[in-house]
């Protein structure tokens, strides 16, 4: 019996199943997932649609929404919901530091994660939809890395669709992840140049700070080694429609006078510490390149290999001119697991899958041309983390996918005018169907 409880305007209900850990082996162990039922507190009897929510990441559970919050209250108008927590994350049994040692040494532990991409997730939610729906296909909405779940479920489980809906995350068919950074450095460093013309103060902030880390390299509280490199990653924030001011606010009070000397603030390092940290989300470092890993190619620490062809975000380099540091985002490095306590432990798993060359295929073009369920997309233009243009050309691969593709928003859309991007996306499905 699930638990159930009330917030304004919604019934929350907790729901819990039991999956295979590989659903290739049915009757072998199993793990626990956690998803969050929401109904409309008025509609708690009717005999509504269901709609199931995957978040982006990798790595993140659903959002823990108040009420009626970002987009979720137009889908309470029709749908009731199921916030999905994907294997490893949020309540689901959970992947980290604390638990991966469980499955044994890092080989161990790389074969335990390599189960837990895309394709695994899609597993996962047609094990435990008839339990939901009673058999009956739902609608789908995949924001971001949800999106790439969503665009493999039309590609091996499309009878379990009623409707999909994707926001931000339409990805690349066929790419390897060389691709997909090739593609975004000079994306990144567009929105680099945006920020600095918005803010020409932080260019001299961003190079005294990074002047001052490639000397001292502190420490943070927790053990987060501040390397320059880390520190050029805050440029994730970029990609949020107001990173650039939260990343503005965050430079501005760096610095302190101390009897030493200057020194990084407290309050610089505090706000910067779980900015960086993924101690609440290590799946996102694990297994983000993975998430592109298709075949016997590796990915080989693509997004570090990649960024020695674009030697503008060698800060050291940029120092020693008058150029500005650039700020990165959206990439894991074999340095990420050096700097953050909640990854050390887990570098030698983290360079296996680096390695791995069997990972199976997640896109099937040909499906997806032949696709007879209603599709519904929104292409954020500007997009940071996730390349418009390769957005497109999947978008013209899925018979009858409709796009909607604005530059309103970034790529937190489905948050920050949630409603609306739904209401737009379902009105396309529909028109669709």
């Amino acid at each position: 019996m699930s638990a159930s409880y009330r917030q304004p305007g919604v019934v929350l209900s907790d729901r819990r199943f039991t999956v295979p850990l590989d659903h290739d082996a049915p009757t072998g162990e199993t793990i626990e997932l956690y998803a969050r039922e929401v109904v409309a507190s008025d509609r708690t009897d009717q005999d509504l649609p269901w709609l199931v929510y995957l978040q982006g990441g990798p790595g993140f559970g659903a959002n823990r929404f108040i009420g009626r919050q970002a987009w979720l209250g137009r889908a309470l108008e029709e749908y009731r919901v199921l916030l999905l927590d994907q294997r490893g994350t949020g309540s689901s049994t959970p992947a980290n530091r604390q638990t991966l040692p469980l499955r044994g040494g890092p080989r161990e532990q790389a074969d335990y994660l390599a189960l837990f991409r895309a394709d695994s997730i899609v597993r996962d939610c047609e094990a435990i939809r008839p339990a939901v729906t009673g058999g009956a296909p739902w609608a789908v909405l995949g924001q971001s890395f949800g999106g790439f779940c969503a665009t493999h479920y039309l590609s091996t489980a499309p009878e379990g669709l009623s409707t999909a809906l994707i926001t931000g995350g339409l990805p690349t068919l066929d790419g390897h992840a060389d691709d997909v950074y090739r593609a975004a450095y000079p994306r990144i460093e567009r929105k680099v140049a945006a920020h600095y013309a918005r803010y020409p103060q932080d260019i001299e902030r961003a190079r005294r700070i990074a002047e001052y880390l490639l000397l001292n390299e502190p420490v943070l509280d927790g053990g987060y080694r501040l390397t320059v490199e880390a520190f050029q990653s805050l440029g994730i924030l970029l990609g949020g429609g107001e990173g650039s001011h939260r990343l503005h606010y965050l430079l501005e009070n760096a610095f302190v006078r101390t009897a030493q000397g200057t020194a990084l603030s407290d309050a610089f390092q505090e706000e910067v510490r779980p900015l960086l940290s993924y101690a609440g989300h290590p799946l996102y470092a694990l297994v983000h390149e993975a998430c592109y890993g298709q075949g016997e190619r590796p990915t080989a620490w693509s997004a570090e290999r990649v960024r020695a062809d674009f030697p503008q975000f060698d800060a050291a380099k940029s120092l020693a001119g008058d150029g500005p540091v650039l700020f990165t985002g959206e990439s894991v490095h074999p340095w990420t697991f050096d700097c953050d306590p909640a990854l050390r432990p887990l570098r030698e798993t983290a360079d296996l899958l680096a390695e791995r060359t069997d990972w199976p295929v997640l896109y099937d073009p040909a499906r997806l041309a032949a696709n007879e369920v209603p599709v519904a997309a929104a292409v954020y233009h500007d997009d940071m983390y996730v390349d418009t243009d390769h957005a497109l050309k999947t978008a013209r691969t899925i018979r009858g996918l409709r796009t909607y593709v604005t530059n309103e928003f970034e790529h937190d859309g489905v948050r920050a005018g949630g409603p609306r991007v739904l209401d737009r996306l379902l009105s396309l499905a529909r028109d669709e169907a």
